[in-house]
């Protein structure tokens, strides 16, 4: 019997560890969320994608509040050619299409990785219940997520023009990509990959004429920069959904709406920037590994922006972080990764009693086990010795 118990376990775990069950999954995940909304009459962010080509094709200012939806747009104007083969569709084809569109990218991004099909498979579960919180609000997050691994891969894979193409276009579509810039020292063809992105830049700078005009684009950029100016300043709030960062958790628990980010910025670059300090270990895949887990996380706990959909991309990089660990069984490490599970992952789910839920939103701790992570990696990054740090790679 015991036997059988465990053939029938291995069975179930290799089923479960096939890159085709995790792409089947996730597929069902982003119809599910898509079919759901729809039916529901909840997609008010595809609506201000949708409008996003429309508004370019007539003309009319991307960033102002129209009647068709709540809220405004944020997104430069190279998004309306990304979202307009799902515009040209029925409402309810379009969703469900640009959710698959979204975590087909992610997942493209995930199994780019240098790492074991096993630890990339698993990385791709870790990052699911995420995911789905995002697909709900349709958010381009998770297809975010992708582009700034895929600027990792390919930079990793000495393919540096298509990496200097996912960072121009994350950047030109919600600023976020340039991060991928972090990676920029681990290329030794350093000309190949500046002239690759100032030519990635230009053209996808240039694209969205074609739908408009050269002036009306020039236009775009200038309201695209007032908005997220004007943003910026709504996002530091005591009871918003956003906010949801380490400066947030200070100035709700403080009650002090008034603290403002630049502070924790300066802090937060410094931290960042010290393990480029260690010249020697850029040749490692592991520090190479870390850093790209410390950037996907430092750019949502550091963003007074960041929502709950937008953790996707810090979740992927605490993923990345567990799953490259040298020692997988230091309590230290599981204990953090079970409690970011727990807080930020599953706390917006009804596992959480609605008081604590409320809790937890008001007080911006989502962010919290991110934080310790992100701190833990800065740590490891300065004090592991990446030259005996064994990561399959194949």
């Amino acid at each position: 019997m015991g036997v059988f118990k465990n053939s029938n376990f291995k069975q179930i775990t290799a089923f479960f560890l096939k890159k085709e069950t995790v792409i089947v999954s996730y597929i069902l995940l982003a119809v599910i969320a898509g079919l759901k909304q729809y039916l529901h009459h909840s997609y008010n962010n595809y609506l201000i994608y949708k409008y996003v080509f429309w508004h370019t094709v007539d003309l009319q200012n991307l960033y102002l509040n129209y009647t068709e939806y709540l809220d405004s747009n944020h997104y430069g104007p190279i998004f309306s050619l990304f979202i307009a083969p799902f515009a040209l569709l029925p409402d309810g084809l379009g969703m469900i299409l640009w959710n698959i569109a979204n975590v087909s990218i992610l997942l493209w991004g995930i199994f780019s990785l240098p790492l074991s099909l096993n630890k990339r498979t698993l990385i791709a579960w870790i990052c699911a219940h995420e995911a789905l919180t995002a697909l709900f609000s349709f958010q381009f997050n998770i297809a975010l997520t992708g582009t700034i691994l895929l600027s990792f891969s390919y930079l990793i894979k000495k393919k540096e023009i298509q990496s200097a193409f996912f960072i121009a276009f994350g950047t030109l579509v919600k600023l976020y990509g340039i991060v991928g810039l972090a990676f920029f020292f681990f290329t030794k063809n350093k000309l190949k990959f500046i002239l690759g992105g100032l030519t990635a830049f230009g053209v996808l700078f240039l694209l969205p004429m074609a739908l408009s005009s050269p002036s009306f684009v020039l236009q775009s950029y200038h309201d695209w920069y007032d908005s997220l100016s004007h943003k910026n300043a709504l996002n530091a709030s005591l009871t918003s959904f956003q906010d949801i960062s380490l400066m947030g958790i200070v100035r709700r628990i403080s009650g002090n709406v008034n603290i403002p980010n630049a502070p924790f910025l300066i802090v937060g670059v410094i931290l960042f920037g010290l393990p480029y300090s260690r010249v020697n270990q850029y040749k490692n895949l592991g520090f190479r590994l870390m850093l790209l887990a410390s950037t996907l996380i430092f750019t949502v706990i550091f963003s007074s922006g960041s929502e709950s959909p937008t953790y996707i991309i810090a979740f992927a990089g605490v993923a990345i972080w567990f799953m490259i660990q040298p020692d997988p069984k230091n309590v230290w490490i599981i204990a953090l990764f079970i409690f970011a599970f727990l807080l930020t992952s599953l706390s917006p789910t009804d596992i959480f009693p609605r008081p604590v839920k409320e809790f937890i939103r008001l007080y911006s701790l989502k962010a919290l086990p991110c934080v310790i992570i992100w701190l833990t990696i800065i740590y490891q990054m300065m004090r592991i010795d990446f030259q005996s740090y064994l990561i399959a790679d194949k």
